[in-house]
């Protein structure tokens, strides 16, 4: 049977005081190797990843699976390389000259209408999109995805849903915190995993793992800590949102 979406896991890195950039949103290279392995093994066991982009813009690419093993384990299992890298902005105001455009993977792109329309090549095959579903785009991306609320926002739970039938069974999300809010919001989210590195940025404008409006105490999601590992001046937790059957 069909699962209704795919199981989707926040991975993400952030500073003692919760903060997974500092305040002018650089790019976060705070993390030890032993971190940026550990995010690449999660990258590995997914079928896709997703992130917005903010966080694209701030790197520039997307971390793929270089790692011998990691790679050997895909192809065991029946996996390309690569998984799926999936963008999502609703304006799809993105810039072909980065370095994400070179790189060896599947990119897919998660937008509104007018963002489908504002990408380079949009007009071109945009007729049939206009209820959600899917186009293959001659552009940098391999398909561009339309799913949107009534108010032109990004149809997130349609989305996944969407994915799930694209046989996209485990899905990693890479960021921002805008992302992470929206989706833990609508309950779309299974896991997360953070880590803990060993300093402190401050700001009160520097983003946090989630962002968005918040939410109160009586109604904020509820964490099971599955797991802690600490290694050298990291700690990496393991958290599963608990839900009201559990």
């Amino acid at each position: 049977m069909l699962q209704p979406r795919p199981h989707t896991t926040v991975v993400l890195a952030m500073s003692v005081d919760g903060k997974i950039a500092d305040f002018k949103r650089s790019p976060a290279r705070f993390g030890s190797r032993v971190d940026k392995a550990h995010l690449e093994k999660q990258i590995a066991a997914s079928d896709a990843v997703l992130f917005g982009a903010g966080t694209l813009g701030a790197y520039g690419t997307t971390l793929t699976v270089s790692d011998p093993t990691l790679v050997q384990l895909r192809d065991q299992a029946g996996k390309p390389p690569q998984p799926v890298h999936i963008v999502t902005t609703r304006s799809a105001n993105l810039n072909p000259e980065i370095h994400f455009f070179q790189q060896p993977v599947r990119r897919w792109l998660l937008t509104t209408t007018a963002g489908a329309v504002s990408w380079k090549g949009g007009l071109q095959t945009l007729s049939s999109t206009l209820g959600n579903g899917v186009e293959e785009y001659p552009s940098e991306f391999e398909q561009i995805l339309v799913f949107e609320t009534p108010t032109r926002e990004i149809d997130l739970s349609a989305a996944l849903k969407h994915l799930a039938t694209l046989h996209i069974t485990r899905l990693v999300v890479l960021g921002g915190g805008k992302l992470v809010a929206s989706l833990v919001e609508l309950d779309l989210i299974d896991e997360l995993w953070l880590t803990v590195c060993p300093l402190i940025l401050g700001g009160n404008t520097a983003p946090t793992p989630v962002d968005g409006k918040g939410f109160l105490p009586n109604l904020a999601p509820k964490l099971q800590l599955l797991e802690v590992n600490t290694v050298e001046q990291e700690v990496f937790l393991h958290y599963r949102l608990q839900r009201p059957a559990d």
